[in-house]
């Protein structure tokens, strides 16, 4: 699950955009494929590898189901290698001069532009293999604990998100678990730590 910490895809964004901040260097790349691969690293990849951080974390709680851990890491490594090769050539595409919105472009760009058709496809693959993951945890039948995220030498740095509420109901929680919409939080917790075993 720590895999999917999204920081240093905004972190190269985050690069890239101090260099668009320059205003000289700003009308040189402007509307480049520079600028394309500096969006796409803030926006789409610092947003939906966040969003499949959430969906693994709480994947066991909403589903009830467990999700394989190895199919998981090998769906973010197939996804992580496959924006990066469809996304790092833009940068140099950008440099070259190669504007964006066009229909088709000179030969010399021709390298770059297929080495990031082909990060493309293998995107595409990490998708597929995304909901193969989520259809062998729905058809696993292998129960997900109330508390998944139960601290382990390994993964002490999830320790600290043990005792939030979701994780106090059982997997996948009841409709109207709570009566209120807001619950005394201390109250659950108070409950939850004298009877671990629910």
């Amino acid at each position: 699950m720590g895999l999917w910490f999204p920081g240093p895809f905004f972190t190269l964004g985050g690069i890239t955009g101090v260099i668009l901040s320059n205003s000289a260097l700003d009308i040189a790349f402007h509307d480049t494929y520079y600028v394309v691969a500096h969006f796409h690293y803030v926006l789409s990849m610092g947003a939906v590898f966040a969003t499949f951080a959430g969906l693994y974390y709480w994947l066991p709680k909403i589903t009830g189901y467990k999700y394989s851990d190895h199919l998981g890491r090998c769906h973010f490594w197939i996804t992580f290698f496959g924006v990066n090769v469809t996304f790092m050539p833009m940068h140099f595409l950008g440099l070259a001069g190669m504007p964006r919105r066009i229909p088709d472009y000179p030969d010399a760009f021709e390298f770059w532009n297929a080495v990031a058709s082909y990060g493309s496809q293998i995107t595409t693959v990490g998708v597929v293999f995304f909901f193969f993951v989520l259809i062998k945890s729905l058809t696993s039948n292998v129960l997900a604990l109330n508390d998944c995220w139960t601290p382990s030498p390994k993964f002490d740095s999830i320790s600290r998100f043990k005792y939030s509420l979701e994780w106090v109901c059982s997997s996948p929680p009841p409709s109207h678990t709570f009566v209120p919409l807001r619950p005394i939080i201390s109250l659950c917790l108070r409950n939850a730590s004298k009877n671990p075993s629910k």
